[in-house]
């Protein structure tokens, strides 16, 4: 049986302001496709199928036009809930749906509920945890415990129950949620409880396969407990994650082979640093050129246009950062200013300087000396 583990679609996300749908859509294209190709029995989601829990007319749209098409090659799908996501407004009519071939696990108290699929090898049981808040499912599990490895636990104890009455069955669990051995990154939404996010690797045993979502890089904690990563890189901090899907097949033993399988990269993700010259300059950044950029100058003084100039040679910079470098031995950073008898032009004045090297030129000295003006007058007349 053939298996293509996913995850953390976040349809409807942007990427610095920046749309990602149309990069998206060719990830659902690259799905469909691949499916067809490799003869895939049924494709895994794990959790965070949408950004937001109301998601997009457009996403829910990409989202429906990706199970049609799946559907239509004979491909079944399971998807869970993730933290992103709203789970009663994923698992609308779930029971319904189910009968299409594609199965919607959104509710905590069906943890214990396996999907069913037939194979030549015998039958495999997958369970779709959804993303178990703590909080929310604990009152209903009277459990005394607050934490992700608690109600984890608990929902491995009803799927090992459920799977102990299917002799000769082999299972797959998807899981949403934060294990131990993963590396998380600047896009993925904190699920912390007192402090605590993580689970232990072994929370998942006895299942022939764990797919799981929520970090975004792709990680084999064991040889049967794994991260997909999401499909695209939704921060620069997975600049250097390679994105795709597992592909595996489950015999009559369980797992037989798993190979990792890219998804297409419609622009690539570049981090540059240095000063404003060498940037601008430096054959060393000529591949970023293509790139969503972020860009950290090293100046002592902030350059002026900065954005402007970096954005002449890499047309995608989406961030700016300043880290001005140290002087002469001296802390770039600007001290507090002095404002004692001072006056809100001088002070301003005195936070250019600082900041850049240079203190405001004629034309902008007459526009703050303007809003200074409009601010002083706009008080006045409120008092």
């Amino acid at each position: 049986m053939r298996i293509l583990h996913t995850s953390d679609w976040h349809l409807g996300r942007s990427f610095h302001r920046a749309g990602m749908l149309d990069a998206q859509s060719l990830f659902v294209d690259h799905v469909v496709e691949l499916a067809k190709a490799e003869a895939v029995d049924v494709v895994v989601v794990s959790g965070d199928i949408y950004d937001r829990a109301l998601p997009s007319v457009d996403a829910v749209s990409l989202a429906s036009d990706a199970l049609r098409r799946l559907i239509d090659a004979k491909v079944r799908v399971v998807m869970t809930s993730g933290n992103h996501d709203s789970a009663p407004r994923l698992g609308f009519a779930a029971e319904l749906i189910d009968a299409a071939g594609v199965h919607l696990r959104t509710d905590p108290g069906q943890v214990h509920v396996p999907v069913m699929v037939a194979g030549d090898d015998g039958d495999l049981a997958i369970y779709g945890l959804p993303y178990l808040e703590p909080d929310l499912v604990r009152g209903a599990w009277e459990l005394t415990g607050r934490s992700h490895q608690v109600v984890l636990d608990e929902a491995m104890r009803r799927v090992r129950a459920d799977l102990a009455r299917r002799p000769h069955t082999r299972s797959l669990v998807m899981a949403h949620a934060f294990v131990v051995g993963g590396e998380p990154s600047d896009s993925e939404r904190d699920i912390s409880v007192g402090g605590v996010a993580s689970v232990r690797l072994d929370t998942f045993r006895g299942a022939d396969y764990a797919a799981l979502g929520h970090l975004h890089g792709p990680r084999v904690l064991s040889e049967t407990v794994r991260y997909s990563g999401s499909p695209l890189a939704y921060s620069f901090s997975e600049a250097q994650h390679r994105k795709g899907s597992w592909l595996l097949d489950i015999g009559e033993a369980g797992m037989r082979s798993v190979v990792f399988v890219d998804a297409p990269v419609p622009r690539r993700l570049a981090v540059v640093r240095g000063t404003l010259e060498a940037l601008l300059r430096s054959s060393e950044h000529a591949a970023a050129e293509s790139a969503w950029v972020q860009a950290t100058i090293t100046d002592p003084h902030r350059p002026t246009h900065a954005m402007e100039r970096v954005q002449a040679r890499f047309p995608h910079t989406l961030v700016l950062r300043f880290e001005p470098t140290a002087v002469g031995g001296h802390d770039t950073v600007p001290r507090p200013l002095d404002v004692v008898g001072k006056s809100d032009l001088d002070v301003i004045s005195q936070f250019l300087t600082d900041m850049r090297g240079s203190g405001p030129t004629s034309d902008e000295a007459g526009l703050l000396r303007d809003a200074c003006d409009a601010a002083r007058i706009t008080e006045d007349i409120a008092s």
